[in-house]
């Protein structure tokens, strides 16, 4: 059984980092395509950032180039989500999501994902 479970959302300030982590359950992070999506009341979840199967290229949003990485911790199963120079707009409900599809590029459609954790809140103070 697949379970996603993410950790790390919390209030912040302008200008701060904050990292979120997804631990992933019964499947290997190594061998998944892995990504974030956000969401805020009344609007459509919105792609953030992914890494493709394998280890592949990365793909961002325009609104997290350059201020966010995605990344995956092989060795305790987790893919993180590293967001600096935060902005009260980036306020949301984040999701992690992973595909077991081999793909040579990394998803950035939410039916690219069929598993889905059940989200963690950050909210940033202006």
């Amino acid at each position: 059984q697949v379970q996603l479970v993410e950790s790390g959302g919390g209030l912040v300030r302008t200008g701060d980092s904050l990292r979120l982590s997804c631990a992933v359950f019964g499947l290997t992070v190594r061998s998944i395509g892995t990504a974030w999506f956000r969401q805020t009341p009344g609007k459509k979840r919105e792609f953030v950032g992914a890494l493709s199967w394998g280890g592949g290229p990365s793909s961002y949003g325009d609104s997290a180039k350059g201020r966010f990485a995605v990344s995956r911790d092989n060795d305790s199963n987790m893919v993180h989500l590293q967001m600096n120079s935060l902005k009260p707009e980036d306020s949301a409900v984040y999701y992690c999501a992973v595909s077991k599809k081999i793909e040579s590029a990394p998803g950035r459609d939410q039916s690219d994902y069929e598993f889905w954790g059940t989200g963690t809140e950050v909210a940033v103070s202006s």
